[in-house]
């Protein structure tokens, strides 16, 4: 019998983001845990953060794998197919997001990769290969399985934020 899927589980880690002080105070950590088959994309990982982190606004995003961190130049990045030729980026990416599956990309157990959504308020994750299975339990996936902290709203009402410090 051959083996036609894995089961990823990944832990998807906020870094950084505009967040406000007292958003970060009563929530240190930010990380969702999430189930997704080998043969599903990084578009289909990109939804699955979209929608764990309660975001209603669509970005621009990439996954970078390898490297040493975020916005490491050595790393290789998997973009949306309007970015692949921007002509405004010496880096040439590895990938589209629609056409690249995780099981395609040698990903191993404990590696960590970067996932950056919207490139103006530059929310950071890492993302951590938690476990891979040989087996897929029936049902839908990706999905998440555990959420530790609030998520962080989208975009901070700053009048709003002020208005906290006048007590």
């Amino acid at each position: 019998m051959t083996r036609t899927h894995q089961l990823y589980e990944l832990e998807v880690a906020l870094l950084n983001g505009p967040i406000t002080e007292a958003f970060a105070k009563k929530n240190p950590t930010v990380a969702r845990t999430i189930q997704i088959r080998s043969d599903q994309t990084l578009e289909d990982l990109h939804e699955a953060i979209f929608n764990a982190f309660d975001r209603f606004d669509e970005h621009m995003y990439e996954f970078q794998i390898g490297g040493k961190g975020p916005m490491d130049r050595k790393a290789r990045r998997y973009v949306l197919s309007a970015a692949m030729d921007d002509p405004f980026d010496d880096r040439k990416p590895a990938g589209d997001v629609t056409r690249t599956t995780l099981g395609s990309l040698g990903l191993k157990v404990d590696q960590p990769f970067g996932y950056w959504f919207d490139f103006g308020d530059d929310w950071w994750h890492q993302i951590t290969i938690l476990a891979i299975h040989d087996e897929v339990p029936r049902g839908r996936y990706p999905k998440v399985t555990q959420k530790t902290g609030e998520s962080p709203p989208q975009y901070i009402d700053w009048d709003e934020e002020e208005g906290d410090d006048d007590n």
